[in-house]
């Protein structure tokens, strides 16, 4: 198991490193200067000599080596370097609109998870037949639509048809219900997909028929037998979907007017921030990768096979040798 774990924590660590450098590497490549861009304005009165000192305070003056190395080693420390847009610290952007996604995320994803659980379970046990057919129909639908369409119309409908969600003044509880909504719509439909796949799969297999024949109720067999095997895919696809979440609390964020990483990653791109990026990057892939190795972690947990496997492995290769 201490084997298992090592493993997927070194290419959680290989991951970063490739995905920093790639990150780096293509923005570095980015057409322009942007801290030219920023400050090469002819109305701002900079001579020369000052944009010069700009860039030397910003580092792009440098060899690109020198300044992946240096941002490196800064990034392990912490220090994000500097917006050229507002001239503060990325790090203090970071700690100040972080919370704000993270909740969002977090509630977007159980939200999604509750949601494709409920639609899943009643199109495969729900009571009539035309039930079960309309709940499966809901996740192709859900798939074809997008963010920035179902968070209009959320707010055309509940803000300003129904008036139960204030566009404007609303506390903050009430701000996250539609963004919430917005984010778990689209990610609720693969996750129900797979778990209805999953689910009709796993009923099929011969052991739920003996348990079935010993005399176990539909609701036994469901949570003691089926849910469990069948969570497995889910919990994967869960993991690879909570990175989408940051793509969708881009556009979210900027819909309901909401501050948060989004907000600073579209003002960013608009004005070609590239520290504020790269960090933004960073963050997101730091965040993506700990929750898929948190996932690959709880495999052995909700698998007793996976646990046998890799304690055998070992035996093995004793016995062979």
């Amino acid at each position: 198991m201490l084997t298992y774990v090592l493993r997927r924590a070194g290419q959680a660590l290989l991951v970063l490193v490739l995905a920093y450098t790639a990150a780096y590497v293509l923005l570095a490549a980015l057409p322009g200067d942007a801290v030219l861009a920023r400050y090469g304005n002819p109305d701002l009165g900079l001579t020369p000599e000052q944009l010069e000192q700009i860039r030397a305070a910003y580092g792009v003056d440098r060899p690109l080596v020198v300044r992946y190395l240096e941002s490196a080693a800064g990034f392990l420390r912490g220090d994000f370097g500097f917006s050229v847009q507002s001239g503060a610290a990325v790090s203090d952007l970071i700690a100040v609109n972080l919370p704000a996604t993270l909740t969002l995320a977090v509630l977007g994803l159980g939200a999604a998870i509750f949601l494709a659980v409920t639609i899943a379970f009643t199109a495969t046990y729900g009571g009539w037949r035309w039930l079960r057919r309309a709940f499966r129909s809901i996740p192709p639908f859900f798939v074809s639509l997008p963010v920035f369409w179902v968070g209009i119309i959320l707010i055309q409908i509940f803000s300003f048809q129904l008036r139960l969600i204030p566009a404007i003044g609303a506390d903050p509880v009430q701000s996250l219900i539609l963004p919430v909504a917005t984010l778990a719509i689209p990610i609720a439909a693969p996750l129900a997909q797979v778990l209805m796949r999953s689910i009709d799969e796993v009923r099929e297999r011969p052991f739920v028929a003996v348990v079935r024949a010993r005399g176990a109720s539909t609701s036994w067999l469901l949570w003691r037998n089926v849910a469990r095997n069948a969570l497995l895919p889910t919990l994967t696809m869960a993991g690879l979907l909570f990175g989408e979440l940051v793509g969708g609390a881009v556009v979210t964020e900027t819909v309901f007017a909401r501050n948060g990483i989004g907000q600073i990653t579209a003002q960013a791109v608009a004005n070609r921030d590239t520290p504020v990026l790269l960090a933004v990057v960073v963050i997101s892939t730091v965040t993506f990768v700990v929750i898929n190795l948190v996932v690959d972690l709880l495999y052995p947990v909700l698998d007793a096979r996976l646990r046998t496997r890799a304690s055998a492995r070992p035996a093995r290769k004793g016995a062979v040798r």
